[in-house]
């Protein structure tokens, strides 16, 4: 991960936070066999985690160039510790933390590493990483060069692309096929919801959230409606807002926060919701049919994410959003990078474009004028065309493939 070795030149602390079972803890250790006086101890055993714990000062004096700390959620403290050691030595590099929660939103840290840390994110592999490659969509995209990418050819098999959602981005489950990636999934979702949320909560009585999973699986790319969830789950609001926020902090669900702007238009400003992992959502909807039957929302959710993925790794480091209008006019993913010109992403599960298509696109780059940059819409059928003034629409594999 070449961010990882920037950070390492000139931060004190990088902290590289994702998913559990996305390959952090791999890293740490292939960064540790790397690297001369570098130390790997993981939270995740019993004896390094009751001395985390009872002697937080002293853990973090252990004597080390770089000192990888794994899975750091589980002994937070640690971070005010650590922040006192690099207030006194400022030297980068000094400290690795990898943790499967997003530990800065954890009510539990009282302070944070502001200034003196970098946060990376890894997701589950991307389609790009499973191939081999960096895909180069996303900075085409916000370089205004999206016919650069691919050129008409065949469309996509839809069995090849239930195949690559079903796989999903965990290495694990890749390398898995049929009933034991099944196995798999299930056993990742007992571990996540009866051990990792419940210590971050620190609360007994979680029992819904398999429930929670399966009603916000049948709920995924669309609006966050808590008052539905709240009345198909019998759950009070307060309770359920908890229960999404601990499933976010633990990377199994994201928010996507709307875009707006004071552009003359009544927009929807609720935030929409996804999974981390195509293949968890499919499984989640117990595949096949289920896949089938939501093929449009579980097809956008894996963009959505690769995008996000993609989005992680470029130096642009954009935003991700998506707009709404109050007449139902929508865009999936506005990318929205400082200093630059918006970019926009829509997902159609359809091989044939009509104008109707193009409708929320066009909204959007008339309400923004110039400030809006490129917009592609990705369809599953083969044909890259230009369907007005910076609006491409482009074969769904150009979202992976390495340019033409």
């Amino acid at each position: 991960m070449p961010e990882l070795r920037e950070s390492l030149r000139d931060t004190p602390v990088t902290m590289l936070i994702g998913p559990r079972q996305s390959g952090k803890s791999t890293l740490a250790q292939a960064l540790v066999a790397q690297l001369d006086g570098a130390r790997y101890l993981s939270l995740d055993r019993g004896l390094t985690l009751a001395a985390a714990r009872e002697d937080p000062a002293g853990f973090v004096a252990e004597a080390a160039r770089t000192l990888v700390i794994d899975e750091v959620q589980r002994a937070p403290d640690l971070l005010r510790e650590i922040k006192a050691s690099v207030d006194r030595d400022r030297r980068p590099g000094r400290f690795v933390l990898t943790g499967s929660a997003d530990v800065l939103t954890l009510p539990r840290v009282a302070e944070t590493l502001a200034g003196r840390m970098e946060v990376l994110r890894l997701w589950p592999l991307s389609q790009g990483e499973i191939e081999g490659h960096r895909e180069p969509f996303l900075d085409a995209l916000l370089a205004g060069e999206p016919a650069a990418l691919a050129a008409s050819g065949d469309p996509p098999r839809k069995e090849d692309l239930l195949a690559r959602i079903g796989a999903g981005g965990f290495p694990e489950a890749v390398a898995r096929a049929g009933a034991r990636r099944q196995r798999w999934f299930d056993s990742y979702l007992d571990t996540m919801l009866q051990r990792e949320v419940r210590d971050l909560a620190n609360l007994a009585g979680l029992a819904d959230l398999p429930r929670l999973m399966l009603v916000l699986a049948a709920r995924a790319t669309g609006l966050l409606n808590y008052a539905g969830v709240s009345r198909d789950l019998g759950m009070p609001q307060t309770t359920l807002k908890r229960y999404v926020a601990l499933l976010e902090t633990a990377f199994l669900v994201l928010t996507v926060p709307a875009w707006f702007r004071n552009v003359g238009k009544r927009l929807i400003k609720s935030p929409k919701l996804i999974l981390s992992d195509a293949g968890l959502l499919a499984h989640l909807l117990g595949g096949g049919e289920g896949v089938d039957r939501s093929f449009g929302a579980v097809l956008e959710n894996f963009v959505m994410m690769e995008i996000v993925k993609q989005a992680s790794v470029s130096d642009a480091r954009p935003a991700i959003f998506h707009y709404r209008t109050a007449e139902g006019l929508e865009v999936d993913a506005v990318i929205e990078r400082r200093g630059g010109p918006v970019c926009a992403v829509e997902v159609k599960a359809a091989a044939t474009l009509t104008p109707r298509d193009s409708r929320g696109m066009r909204s959007l780059a008339t309400a923004l004028g110039d400030e809006f940059g490129t917009g592609v819409i990705l369809h599953t059928g083969g044909e890259a065309v230009r369907l007005a003034p910076k609006i491409w629409a482009l074969p769904l594999p150009v979202l992976w493939a390495v340019a033409a």
